[in-house]
């Protein structure tokens, strides 16, 4: 009866042998594939078509969002012939789910490469066009697509006399080009006013609308919203100047710029500006203090400025002062006061402007993308360039210098008290006149000389008002001066 038993588990054993033997081996050798993702093996499958039939039937998703034909595998993904004699055979829909949890699958499309200098920028497309295009819409809202098309056709008409002409227009970051693999799950561009958009906002996705009230102007609301009226000119391209009306109820779009480029346009311009007189003031010893009278009346001249202007996204950020023709000269008013003396306190109501004719405000007193660091900011003063490198500054009003030397971020500055609650601040001056402080200055009276030290990215001046001491007090808008 034991001899039996033992047989009997002997045969099952032999049984169970051979018939596993069988089901993981085979007589004769066979072709099938192994699938790798990224050199790690997934498993085995008979056709490799098969797997891939399998992917595009699966992702009927993308195909419909993307308008696409067909969906690849993902980057990394190899399927490799191989002779084995095994039995053993993994199902596609198994090897599918396998290479789902692990990485997206792909697209056939174009990626464009931006070259920054620290990090590049990568957007994807499916049309190898349609980034040129969005570069295009792009550029037209910096410009206008009047001016835009005019340049391109070259049919821009030839200054006469004065006017304007687009001399350049580039994109200062080199791009590259390539037909690649997509992976689903990336941000595929297929619309170009949709990139456009992006190039011009990035992914700030605050846009809103403001509805324009009473004693509201462009200026007021920009800053309202903290960006600069140029910055609202492109969220809103229908509005190409300060001068564009508004009305009750308007609806403005409000948008945070946020450019992916550096879209440069370098215009040519000639124009007539007033070269407005200045007041001088001579003393006489023999007349009484307050017997004062103008002995000769000051008459406004005209020069005409030609000047070529480097915009960087809309924003200036290089003026310079081709030439300057005295077309009426301008005659200066003489006021004589009795008793000659320097006064340190501020004549109310009667500031003179820093610079000599002919500025462009580059910067104003407003919100801003800060020209080096992309942050954004409250810009503390107005930019006035335009005038030429090395050209004088002036004094605002009477006054003590208390503050002459360097800033790493003003470079040369001059500070002068006026005495009156008042004090400016003039900075990024090429040289300055005056290197010592306690010394009084008079309204008009030239301090230094128009540069670009400290941060600056082409010749201007700088000039702030404050309420007080600087950095004791608080600043103001240098327009509180004028009106």
């Amino acid at each position: 009866m034991k001899k039996t038993t033992i047989l009997a588990v002997i045969l099952i054993a032999i049984a169970a042998f051979g018939f596993g033997f069988s089901y993981t081996k085979s007589s004769e050798p066979k072709t099938v594939y192994q699938v790798y993702l990224d050199n790690e093996v997934l498993g085995v499958i008979n056709s490799k078509k098969a797997l891939e039939q399998y992917i595009d039937n699966q992702g009927k998703m993308y195909k419909e969002k993307l308008d696409v034909d067909k969906i690849y595998a993902p980057n990394g993904l190899e399927i490799k012939k191989m002779i084995t004699y095994s039995n053993k055979i993994d199902k596609v829909k198994d090897i599918y789910q396998k290479i789902l949890e692990k990485k997206p699958f792909t697209v056939r499309g174009y990626q464009v490469k931006i070259k920054y200098p620290k990090k590049n920028k990568i957007i994807y497309t499916l049309d190898p066009n349609l980034f040129n295009e969005a570069l295009k819409q792009t550029v037209k809202t910096y410009i206008g697509s009047k001016r835009y098309d005019s340049y391109m056709n070259k049919s821009q008409k030839d200054i006469v006399s004065t006017g304007s002409i687009i001399e350049k227009i580039y994109v200062e970051e080199d791009r590259t080009i390539k037909e690649v693999q997509i992976p689903v799950t990336e941000q595929i561009y297929t619309d170009a006013s949709k990139l456009s958009q992006y190039l011009l906002f990035g992914n700030n996705d605050t846009s809103k609308t403001y509805k324009v009230k009473v004693g509201d102007t462009l200026e007021s609301i920009a800053y309202k919203h903290k960006i600069n009226v140029e910055e609202l000119f492109i969220s809103n391209p229908d509005i190409r100047s300060e001068k564009s009306l508004l009305y009750i109820g308007q609806e403005i779009k409000i948008g945070v710029p946020d450019p992916q480029l550096k879209v440069v346009v370098v215009e040519y311009i000639v124009k007539d500006e007033v070269s407005r007189y200045k007041t001088e003031y001579q003393y006489d010893s023999d007349r009484l203090l307050g017997d004062d009278y103008v002995s000769q009346k000051g008459e406004n001249g005209k020069d005409r400025i030609t000047q070529r202007i480097k915009r960087v996204n809309g924003n200036i950020d290089y003026v310079d002062l081709v030439k300057k023709e005295e077309i009426k000269p301008m005659i200066n008013e003489i006021v004589v006061k009795g008793e000659r003396y320097q006064p340190g306190v501020a004549i109310n109501g009667s500031w003179a402007w820093p610079t000599n004719s002919g500025y462009i405000i580059t910067s104003d007193y407003s919100y801003r993308s800060n020209p080096f660091s992309g942050a954004r900011e409250h810009h503390s003063g107005i930019d006035i360039a335009g005038t030429g490198y090395g050209s004088n500054v002036y004094a605002a009003n009477n006054g003590t210098i208390i503050t002459a030397g360097w800033h790493y971020s003003y470079g040369n500055y001059i500070v002068i008290n006026h005495n009156n609650g008042y004090s400016t601040l003039y900075a990024h001056m090429s040289r300055l006149k005056y290197t010592k402080t306690g010394i009084n200055v008079g309204r008009g009276d030239v301090i230094g000389y128009v540069g670009m030290t400290g941060s600056a990215s082409g010749p201007h001046l700088h000039f702030e008002l404050w309420k007080g001491i600087p950095w004791t007090g608080y600043r103001l808008s240098p327009w509180t001066l004028y009106q």
